[in-house]
């Protein structure tokens, strides 16, 4: 008969609290110890917010650690007592000797197929690269940054309309998934995974705000996979015509107008709004100007009806 298997958990944003949600309805883990990020400010008022899985943590009345620093996150050695420490999402690099305190080590959820996108932004990455499948890699950690042996890869395509929040939730689910195929085989025997090559590494950068910013001058290929990367999150924006919006939802219209310069709002109809880039045009379908809410292209030109010039280029 297997034997439970005491674990512990660290991880902090929506994703994490799908692999915890698991590891919590899965009989045969003892979960002892969770660690998140330390609350932040956030928002207009900069009040502290605590985390994703901070919050489900206290509803399910689990033992809280966040450390400020990596050196800070077992100094009572409780990981000592643990079989692995499973880290999704955490948002902090974990020392060496915290790598090896846990009896079976700490294995790592991450939303790509390693070596590919190795980083903080994998599932971002992914899209606006135009990858046409990606996955999740289960890995035991090693003090690399995303270096480790891989112990499960399971794959998914990226559909043409696929969004990083579309994405991630069915990476998430998907993680769980594979989490819990791969506990069971280190509970029944330990193996080491296979070593990733360096080689066919690339990395994903930390998404910014300012890389948001649209540059119409690339093409309607590029634009289009970036908007759709960047939402939910930080969200593709533009200023056109004086106003400033952000993007969630666009297609590309070939066959326009090539004269007309990158940047120039190209209509054909009081209810399009379409946008001319270095090949083809966006049409833009969602948007949002500040302070209102998200919506469609057509309300946005109903409440601005002089945004459009006359001139159809």
């Amino acid at each position: 008969m297997t034997r439970e298997l005491k674990v512990a958990f660290a991880g902090t944003p929506a994703l994490a609290v799908t692999i915890l949600k698991r590891i919590i309805d899965c009989p045969q883990y003892l979960l002892n110890h969770v660690y998140t990020q330390p609350d932040k400010p956030a928002g207009r008022g900069r009040k502290l917010k605590q985390s994703e899985v901070k919050t489900f943590a206290l509803q399910h009345r689990l033992t809280i650690h966040q450390p400020e620093k990596p050196i800070e996150i077992d100094p009572e050695c409780n990981l000592a007592n643990v079989d692995v420490l499973i880290v999704a999402a955490y948002g902090m690099l974990l020392p060496e000797e915290i790598l090896n305190r846990p009896r079976l080590g700490c294995i790592n959820v991450h939303t790509s197929l390693l070596p590919r996108w190795r980083g903080a932004a994998p599932i971002q990455r992914a899209i606006e690269a135009g990858d046409s499948e990606t996955g999740v890699t289960i890995m035991q950690m090693d003090k690399g940054l995303d270096t480790g042996n891989i112990l499960t890869q399971r794959k998914c395509s990226i559909t043409d309309d696929e969004t990083a929040g579309s994405l991630h939730d069915r990476l998430a689910e998907l993680g769980a998934e594979a989490l819990v195929d791969t506990l069971s085989d280190l509970q029944n025997s330990a193996f080491k995974g296979i070593i990733q090559d360096d080689d066919q590494a690339s990395y994903a950068a930390k998404i910014t705000k300012t890389e948001a910013a649209i540059d119409w001058t690339l093409s309607a290929s590029s634009i289009e996979r970036k908007i759709r990367a960047f939402n939910p999150f930080p969200v593709a924006h533009t200023c056109l015509n004086g106003i400033q919006m952000r993007i969630f939802d666009a297609e590309i219209v070939t066959g326009k107008n090539m004269h007309a310069s990158p940047g120039s709002v190209l209509n054909s109809s009081n209810s399009s709004l379409e946008v001319m880039c270095a090949d083809h045009a966006i049409r833009i379908n969602e948007l949002q100007v500040p302070g209102k809410r998200r919506v469609s292209a057509a309300e946005f030109l109903n409440g601005h009806q002089n945004f459009c010039s006359d001139d159809r280029r």
